[in-house]
């Protein structure tokens, strides 16, 4: 148990260094490590760092990966705005007593941009199409049922045909499940650590007359581009459930998200869970000291719901579809559409 408190003091120093800070706003990329592809935590706004569990444990605090009864495969569809498309595929599996192992991918679908250039400014009809996808590997550890920990190590790419930037970044996280029914959770976790990305390539490389007067050619100059850090953050969030009879709960959640190169966030939510059949969320999240202009994309209300049915009765063989919908400041909001096999 001494280790576990040693993992938890290890992601609060942390912290420190990963601390809010608006000032540094706008210095990260690869922001799509902050686009939550899942459609149960979206549904809460992100807000459920202590009780995430399972496929969806991988984007937010991975240690709830263990939690989970045998087998999970999980996909999912998100319609970003302008017209972005976001898919995303996940599996975990039990394995040995208490561990747990996932691996997800998550890829953005920009569509087709018209390729402009210096000669022909509004395009010559031809396109190309950006890759943006993220791996992660994951590893979780259930103790005694009370604290799980975890670990993620991700594959972050950006490219397109002539140019690309690459970085590995981990995540790591803590749950500590108490109370007389583990009704109270508390969580944290750390994500996105890892190190920074440069774009490389031969996109960026130019062709110049040779400054001598000898010969006429071209000589190749090759830009070196600007390394960026990756949108480190740190989660801390708590919930308490009710027990409304044997086989409903609702559950009420709070959590607080630090940005290292942006705003501090503040969110909350709740859920509704009917004989673990059928579940209602709403979910708000705030930006700390945000004008509207200034605010990330997705402050405000979220909402969603969940319906889960055995393959047959009294199995623990399951199938679940999962919706979510988030609020936006422009555009007309974020759709998030899932479907979950519990084996």
């Amino acid at each position: 148990m001494n280790k576990i408190y040693q993992i938890l003091f290890f992601l609060l120093v942390s912290a420190a260094a990963f601390a809010g800070n608006p000032d540094r706003q706008g210095e990260a990329g690869a922001n799509q490590l902050l686009i939550n592809p899942w459609a149960r935590s979206a549904g809460l706004h992100e807000s459920n760092t202590s009780g995430t569990s399972g496929v969806e444990a991988m984007y937010l605090n991975v240690a709830g990966l263990s939690r989970i009864s045998n087998t999970q495969i999980q996909g999912a569809h998100t319609r970003y705005i302008a017209d972005i498309n976001i898919n995303a595929f996940g599996l975990a599996r039990k394995i040995g007593k208490g561990g747990a192992f996932g691996v997800n991918l998550v890829a953005l679908d920009l569509g087709d941009i018209p390729i402009t250039t210096e000669d022909v400014p509004e395009g010559s009809g031809a396109t190309f199409s950006p890759s943006y996808f993220n791996m992660g590997l994951s590893y979780s550890h259930l103790f005694t049922n009370k604290v799980s920990v975890g670990i993620t190590f991700k594959v972050v790419n950006e490219s397109i045909s002539n140019a690309g930037a690459r970085a590995f970044a981990l995540d790591g996280g803590v749950q500590y499940v108490t109370g007389p029914n583990d009704n109270f959770k508390f969580g944290i976790s750390l994500r996105n650590v890892g190190s920074k990305m440069r774009f490389t390539g031969e996109g960026l490389s130019k062709g110049r007359p040779n400054p001598g007067s000898t010969f006429i050619y071209n000589n190749t100059y090759y830009e070196r581009s600007a390394a960026f850090e990756l949108p480190s953050q740190l989660n801390i969030g708590a919930s308490y459930d009710w027990l409304l009879g044997k086989t409903n709960r609702l559950t009420a959640i709070a959590n607080f998200t630090s940005n290292a190169f942006s705003r501090d966030q503040l969110g909350a939510g709740l859920e509704l869970s009917v004989r673990k059949m059928f579940a209602l969320r709403v979910g708000y999240k705030h930006e700390l000291d945000a004008v509207d202009i200034e605010s990330t994309l997705d402050n405000g209300l979220s909402g969603g719901f969940s319906l889960t049915l055995p393959f047959k009765k009294d199995s623990d063989s399951r199938l679940g579809l999962d919706y979510a919908y988030r609020q936006t400041r422009i555009f007309n909001g974020i759709h998030t559409l899932g479907i979950r096999i519990d084996l």
